[in-house]
Formats: C-alpha cells, sequence, structure tokens
C-alpha cells in the first residue's frame, strides 16, 4: 500500500535507507545508525514522504523537498517488484511540472531506473559537493520530453 509517512516510521525509514545504501558498497560509511535516524526525523518533518508498505512493513520510499527528490529507496531484496515504480509513478503525480535529483554517477542501476522513467541527464559533477566527495550526476523528468 502506498501511502504519506508519519513520525512513527522514522525507524523503519531510516533501517532501509541504511540496508539500501549500504548496497553501494563504492560509497564510505559516514554516518552511525542512530545519526541517520536523527536525520530522518527531520526529513519525516519537513519534506513531502511517500512508503510503500506491507504487512507493516515499509519497503521503500520517496521524499520530497520541493522539486527535489531528495531520496528514493526500495528494500533491497524487494527490487524488481514494482514498488520503486508506484513509488516514482507519485513522485509524478505531487510534481506534474517535473522534478529533479542526484544519483551516484557509479550507481548503474538507479541511472538505469530513471532513465528507463523518462529522466534524463542535465550534467555530472567531480562530486566536491556531496557529503562523500564521489561523481555524482543530475537528472531531471520534465512532463512531455
Amino acid at each position: 500500500m502506498l501511502r504519506r509517512a508519519s513520525g512513527e516510521d522514522v525507524v523503519a525509514v531510516a533501517d532501509l535507507f541504511r540496508r539500501s545504501f549500504g548496497t553501494l558498497t563504492f560509497l564510505p560509511t559516514l554516518h552511525t545508525p542512530a545519526e541517520d535516524r536523527r536525520f530522518f526525523e527531520r526529513v519525516l518533518l519537513e519534506r513531502e514522504v511517500w512508503v510503500w508498505e506491507e504487512d507493516g512493513r515499509i519497503l521503500g520510499f520517496a521524499a520530497l523537498d520541493g522539486n527535489e527528490l531528495s531520496h528514493f529507496y526500495v528494500e533491497p531484496d524487494e527490487n524488481g517488484r514494482g514498488i520503486g515504480s508506484a513509488l516514482m509513478e507519485r513522485v509524478k503525480e505531487r510534481r506534474p511540472d517535473g522534478v529533479e535529483l542526484w544519483v551516484f554517477q557509479q550507481n548503474e542501476n538507479a541511472r538505469r531506473f530513471y532513465e528507463a522513467r523518462g529522466f534524463r541527464l542535465e550534467y555530472e559533477t567531480d562530486g566536491a559537493d556531496n557529503e562523500e566527495r564521489m561523481p555524482d550526476a543530475r537528472y531531471a523528468w520534465r512532463p512531455g520530453s
């Protein structure tokens, strides 16, 4: 079921983020689980967050900050089931004029996912401006393009 996140979802969202982010083995681990939870407490308060929940488990989430898709993660063992596609459809419904996001250049699976859903590469950077200091890419989806 796709629903709006609530404050009660903090631990589940933060833990899902850690599991999913942990599959990106090329990235350094910069924060503790407790720091992740504190961060996502703010995200759930300040941003529009949607979760996919099944049998009481959150299996994916998308966080919108204005026209920025700031976080988009699916439980690693649940990839390929349509959870990400459903979340992305909701993102586009909520931002019909377009949405932008960052993705690490090495995250080829995510790049393919976004490109298959109409996102276009705008530019790439050397990563000097992100916390991980890893090369990233800016993507945008604009209706009709």
